[in-house]
C-alpha cells in the first residue's frame, strides 16, 4: 500500500514537473492580458520643425517698436519659409511690445504654420500638448487602471503630464506613472 502511494506521488510530481517545464517555455505577458491601459505621451508628439521667431531685430535701436517700420518688415518678410512649422513668437529684447504686434504676426503666419504661440519653445510644446490632450476621449478609460508612461525620447513638457492626469482623474479607476513593472501610484478611486 505504501509502495502504491509512493508511486502515485512520484507520478504526480513528474506530471507537475512536466507542466512546469511546458509553462517555462511559454512566456505570459500579464500586462497585455490585464485591463491596464498605458498612455505614452510621446505618441501625441506631432512631427514638424519647431522655430523661435524673435522680433528684436525689427525694433528701432533694439528697444522701441515703431509701427510704420514694423509693418514694413512684416510686409517684406517671406512668411512661406515657415510652412508646416511650429513657431514660438517672442521678443528677447527688454522692450514693451504692444499686443497688436503679435496679432499682426499671427495673421501673416497662420496660413503657413501648423501652430504659432507667444512664448518660448517650451511654452509652444505645452500648447501643442494641451490641444492634443483636450481632444483626447477619456471615457475609454472609464473605471480602468491607467499608467502614464514616463521616460520619453521626445520633448514632452511636464505640464502635459499634469494636464493628462487632471483629465483622466474624472474617469480612471487608478492612475500611475512609469512602467508596468515599476509604477508610482498617483490616484485611486
Amino acid at each position: 500500500m505504501v509502495t502504491r502511494l509512493n508511486e502515485r506521488r512520484s507520478k504526480t510530481r513528474i506530471r507537475n514537473a512536466i507542466k512546469a517545464i511546458k509553462m517555462a517555455d511559454e512566456i505570459i505577458n500579464r500586462v497585455a492580458n490585464s485591463k491596464l491601459q498605458v498612455i505614452n505621451l510621446e505618441d501625441f508628439y506631432p512631427e514638424g520643425k519647431r522655430v523661435v521667431f524673435d522680433i528684436k531685430d525689427w525694433l528701432y535701436e533694439g528697444l522701441v517698436l515703431r509701427e510704420k517700420d514694423f509693418r514694413a518688415n512684416v510686409k517684406a518678410y517671406d512668411w512661406s519659409q515657415h510652412k508646416n512649422q511650429f513657431v514660438a513668437l517672442t521678443c528677447s529684447a527688454d522692450a514693451i511690445i504692444p499686443d497688436w504686434a503679435f496679432m499682426l504676426l499671427v495673421v501673416n503666419l497662420e496660413p503657413f504654420v501648423e501652430k504659432c504661440h507667444i512664448g518660448s519653445l517650451e511654452d509652444l510644446e505645452t500648447s501643442i500638448y494641451q490641444d492634443k490632450i483636450n481632444q483626447l476621449d477619456t471615457l475609454v478609460y472609464q473605471d480602468k487602471p491607467v499608467i502614464i508612461k514616463g521616460c520619453s525620447n521626445k520633448p514632452v513638457p511636464i505640464n502635459a503630464y499634469t494636464m493628462l492626469t487632471s483629465k483622466l482623474k474624472k474617469h480612471a479607476k487608478s492612475i500611475m506613472y512609469g512602467e508596468a513593472c515599476s509604477s508610482v501610484p498617483l490616484f485611486k478611486r
